[in-house]
């Protein structure tokens, strides 16, 4: 039997001792691994969306190893990684397989693993396999903590500190979080057909609502007069140039070249996004 076969057959073949859900909100609470000084814990933030760490205790100090996320996309759900001190901190995505009880996240171009398994044993039990689909495969067993044996994170000195949130809004320690600015500047296109140049910014504003709407966009808006040619700027949240530039040109004024920009990356408070919610309370008139 060819060794990725078997370890599907295995994770198949496990009991299904809790009911069924095609999402894994039974990981929300703290979960230790037997035998370990290692952790897993989970929040729900919403309906489709966990937020979660590991982590391990060091001279009794908390030490986080990766931030987790599990969360539907579209119509799929996707396992997020960012571990620690690797691929500079991008989380690695898995898209959610079901197989009975067992919830088995792939992604086959990954190194290792390409595959993540959660199989809910019993109310209070997990195994979790983590595997390269072939012969390099690990086996945990994890066993849920009530909430009076959670330990309070020994690294938080504020006391205002709120760990949902900031799992939430992705902060690091320090409450920030990498951002792409951008500059936007006169572009090389000088025309003056006034319907032209009147309708291209007109969905440069529409488009800015896009992706506000879609989450893209934190802040925007209008520089006063300068000698460097520069009219405005966005805050995005993508921090992939090559993504942001594919973002830009979903802007009529940027694609037909009225507006140029400059692209820098931006370390800001995690919280700015929190600001949005009350922009659509204070304005009388529309753009």
């Amino acid at each position: 039997m060819k060794p990725h076969l078997f370890f599907f057959l295995f994770l198949t073949g496990l009991s299904s001792l809790v009911a069924q859900n095609t999402f894994p909100d039974f990981l929300t609470g703290t979960w230790k691994q037997d035998g370990k000084n290692y952790y897993e814990h989970w929040d729900k933030l919403y309906e489709g969306q966990l937020r979660g760490f590991s982590y391990f205790y060091d001279n009794d100090k908390m030490k986080v190893s990766e931030y987790l996320t599990i969360k539907k996309m579209n119509e799929a759900v996707f396992y997020g990684a960012a571990v620690i001190g690797q691929n500079n901190g991008v989380e690695v995505l898995f898209q959610l397989h079901l197989e009975n009880n067992t919830y088995i996240f792939s992604n086959p171009k990954h190194d290792f693993p390409k595959f993540i398994s959660y199989t809910p044993t019993s109310p209070k039990n997990m195994t979790v396999v983590v595997s390269d689909g072939g012969q390099k495969s690990m086996t945990l067993f994890f066993t849920k903590m009530e909430p009076h044996q959670t330990v309070t994170d020994s690294t938080v000195q504020n006391p205002q500190y709120d760990v949902l949130l900031a799992q939430k809004l992705k902060a690091d320690p320090y409450g920030m979080k990498g951002y792409s600015l951008v500059m936007l500047k006169t572009g090389p296109n000088k025309s003056e057909d006034k319907a032209f140049v009147n309708q291209c910014f007109a969905d440069h504003l529409k488009n800015i609502k896009k992706l506000v709407a879609e989450g893209q966009l934190i802040v925007a808006g209008p520089l006063g007069k300068n000698d460097k040619t520069y009219r405005g700027i966005f805050i995005l949240h993508e921090t992939d140039e090559t993504k942001v530039k594919t973002l830009l040109q979903t802007d009529a004024a940027i694609k037909e070249g009225l507006l140029d920009y400059e692209i820098l990356p931006w370390y800001g408070s995690a919280a700015l996004p929190e600001y949005l919610p009350f922009s659509e309370k204070v304005w009388k008139l529309s753009f």
